[in-house]
Formats: structure tokens, sequence, C-alpha cells
């Protein structure tokens, strides 16, 4: 469009509002197209969006319910002051009596007093706890805060920790095992250099382990199960004493304390849980394909009559139909309890359910999750939702695909733009060179008028 017009000087026509209503009749009709497909487009991208949404989310409710290890597992009860308990699904169902005899210590020595500014000793220092030994060279310089620095600092100890205890008469040096047990006591020889021998008071030899004076013994933990069978652990836990079960131990009992009592049962809670968790998600998606799918005059869905949302419903309903055989056993879900009503919601019959989970607990397993050569119901249906759900499944493929079709009309739209504008300068351009053609026509007129008015014999008329 030029930046600078004249409109209508010498026709008097309003250049401006004819050139806007020939370029708004060639805009409106493509606009109002491209506008509802559009809309159209962006509708349909939302609403595949959403419903591979709730697929998902019915998929994600489906995932405990092939997983094997979620099912018959086992509680156990009993954790005190005394005791804490963890199982797993290895656990024997049964009821055990606990007693804790004694707590596992780590082993602690402590050294005589030495005075701060001393230098211990030269020589040797040979370590170990455990399964863990190392070296310490110690020159005829080092006081003993030195000596723990390079223990503890010692790129080969894994196993003991130094410290320094200061009271009146001078410095302590502390040695802590990091592990508790009778198996990682400490113990500590001495090269000695210049001594008489290793073991004496006198230099590197006061830190042998003879001259060190034992504060806490290494101590493994103990523990009588059901009054008969004494158990000892180097750690205050017990991993598997009893099959699936581990007991951590965290105090003593007296003589006048109750044994722990400890009880092991099969839990299957979770398996009506899983499924309520799928009902839930399931009803949501048949909400969604009512709402999407419906049909009415000026109210229709956005989705009616399209095959997308027909097949994934039928292919997910067929499931629910299907029986699923393991050997003899030949199980439909509605046997477990879970039936639909006649709008197509899942509902769950608590009582049928527990009755048979009750009864035949591995064929509910078998049904739901399957086995390592055949997939149960669980498994089944979420393939068929990979189908639509994943990254390159159909529905994200039919979005990728409008989203192209959005591309495309955007550019489009820019390039009808380029062309609107070229139009538009075009008729102004032509506009204005006939209004000034029609302005010169004037000016011609008018001088001519003049040159005859003022020729002689010429009887101007004045009515």
């Amino acid at each position: 469009m030029p930046s600078i017009t004249f409109q209508g000087i010498g026709s008097g026509l309003e250049v401006g509002s004819i050139v806007e209503a020939i370029v708004n009749a060639e805009k409106t009709p493509f606009e109002s197209r491209l506008n509802y497909k559009e809309s159209t487009i962006t509708a349909d991208i939302s609403a595949a969006g959403t419903l591979k949404s709730a697929l998902e989310d019915v998929q994600e409710s489906i995932a405990t319910l092939f997983d094997t290890d979620e099912y018959q597992k086992r509680t156990a009860t009993g954790s005190d002051d005394f005791i804490s308990l963890t199982s797993n699904k290895d656990a024997s169902v049964g009821s055990y009596d606990i007693k804790v005899d004694v707590l596992a210590s780590a082993h602690k020595l402590v050294s005589a007093e030495i005075d701060s500014a001393e230098a211990v000793g030269e020589g040797t220092l040979s370590l170990s706890s455990g399964d863990n030994a190392f070296t310490i060279d110690v020159s005829d310089t080092e006081t003993l805060s030195d000596i723990r620095d390079k223990i503890n600092a010692s790129e080969d100890n894994e196993s003991i920790n130094a410290t320094i205890i200061t009271d009146d008469n001078g410095q302590r040096l502390v040695f802590n095992s990091q592990e508790t047990g009778v198996a990682n006591a400490i113990t500590i020889t001495v090269d000695d250099t210049g001594g008489i021998n290793n073991t004496d008071l006198i230099g590197l030899s006061r830190l042998a382990l003879p001259n060190l004076t034992e504060a806490t013994k290494a101590v493994d933990a103990q523990i009588t199960i059901d009054n008969t069978v004494t158990v000892s652990s180097s750690t205050n836990e017990f991993v598997d004493v009893i099959d699936g079960v581990d007991i951590t131990v965290k105090k003593v009992q007296d003589v006048d304390d109750a044994d722990s009592k400890i009880s092991i049962t099969e839990d299957n809670s979770n398996i009506e849980e899983s499924l309520k968790s799928f009902v839930t998600a399931y009803n949501k998606l048949v909400d969604l394909n009512t709402n999407f799918g419906k049909v009415g005059d000026g109210n229709s869905g956005v989705m009616v009559g399209d095959s997308l949302l027909r097949g994934v419903m039928s292919k997910i309903r067929s499931e629910f139909t299907s029986r699923f055989d393991f050997g003899d056993d030949s199980i439909s879900l509605s046997e477990l309890g879970v039936r639909s009503d006649q709008y197509g919601k899942m509902s769950i019959d608590s009582e049928d359910l527990n009755e048979y989970i009750k009864n035949d607990v591995d064929s509910v397993q078998q049904f739901l999750a399957g086995t390592d050569s055949k997939p149960g119901f669980a498994k089944s249906l979420s393939t068929i939702l990979d189908f639509y759900t994943e990254s390159d499944g159909i529905i994200q493929g039919r979005i990728d695909s409008r989203e192209q079709s959005l591309d495309k009309l955007s550019d489009d739209r820019e390039a009808f733009t380029r062309k609107m504008d070229s139009l538009e300068a075009r008729l102004y351009t032509q506009y204005n060179s006939m209004d000034l053609l029609v302005s010169n026509l004037n000016s011609t007129s008018s001088y001519l008028t003049q040159q005859l008015d003022n020729m002689p014999g010429v009887v101007r008329n004045n009515n």
C-alpha cells in the first residue's frame, strides 16, 4: 500500500473506501474458510491429545496388575520398642517369639595420656579391623595429633576412625571401629624404631594393643527365636534369619520384658486397590467417549463418528469379555466381580473379588498378570493401548499430521496476506492514475472553456 495517496482529488471518488471494499471482497471468504479449517484441526488435535492422556491413565492404572512381585505379598507385624521388621513374598506364613539378648557394638581402644606437644616416637603402626589392614609410618617428630590425621587420611584405611580426647593430664588417642561385631575388632601392632621391644611403654610402643585400654568391646548381636534357636549377627540386623523376614534389633529385653511376638500373614489387598484404580481410570475414559461421540443438533461431540474413537473403545471392551486360559483354569473379568452397567461403566463387587482371591489367589494372579510364557488380562490390555499411546503410536501420528496441516495453513495465510497487500497496492496505483487523468481532463476542459469564452463573436449564455 502506498505510503501517501491523494484520494479523489481529480475525480471526487472515495478511492480508499473503494479499494478497501474490493480487497475485503477477496479477503473475507478466504479467511473464513481458513479460520474454519484451523478451528476444526485445532479441536481435533486437542481431542486426540485428551483421548491419549485418558488412555495413558488407564494404562498406568494397570501397570501393577501385570507385575508378579505385587501379588501374594507378606506382611510382618510385631515391630515394637525392641525390634523392627521387613518382609518379602518369600516369607512363610506363621508366628514367632523373638527375644533380644545382646546388641552389637563397635570396638573402641584408648591410649594412655601423652603430652600434646610431645613427639610420640618413630616407627610403623600396623592397624586392622575386619578384612581391612593398613600401615602408618610415624617420624620422630610427630605428635599424637599428627598420627590421628595420618590414620584418618590414609587411602588404605576403610575401617578405623581416630579421634583425640584431651583431659587434665594430656591427650589420649582413641581408635573406633567403623563396623560393629567381633569380626571387626581392632588390632594394632608397632614396629618401634630404636625401642627395646614393641610392647613396652616407651616411644611408639605406647600405641601397641597391649598398652591400650578397651573402652568398648567388639560384640555380636544375639537373638533367641521361640526360646530355642540362638542366632548371632555382627550387626544389629538379622537378614533372612526367618525366610523372607529381616529383623533389626533396637534394645535388649530384660528378664521382666516380654518377648516380641511377630506374625507373618499373606496380604493381597493391593489386588483390589489396583483394580479400583483401573476401574476409576476406565470410567473416566467412558465419560470422555460419551462426550466426544455424542450426536445432537448443533451440539455433537468433537469426535462423533470418528473411527479412532470407535476402534479403541471396541478393542478395550473386547478384552473385558475375553477369557484367559491357564492350564485347567479359565477366568474372565466378570467372574472376579468386575462388571459393566448398561452405560458401559465398570464397578467392582468386592465380596465376589475377595472370595475368589481367598479361594484361589494363584488363578487370580495368572489371569491378571499372566505367566512367563503367556500374558494375562492386564498385559494384554496394555499391549493394545501401546498401539495408541506410544510416541510413535497411532494417536501421536494423527496429532503430528494435524500439526503439519496447521503449519501449511499458516503458510497459506502468509502467502494470501502478501497477495492482498499486492492487490491493494495495485488498486491504489490504478485508481490514483485514473484520478490524475480525470484531474488533467478537467484542467483541459476548463482551459478550453476559457479560451472559447474569450473568442470574438462568441456570446456567453448566462442562463
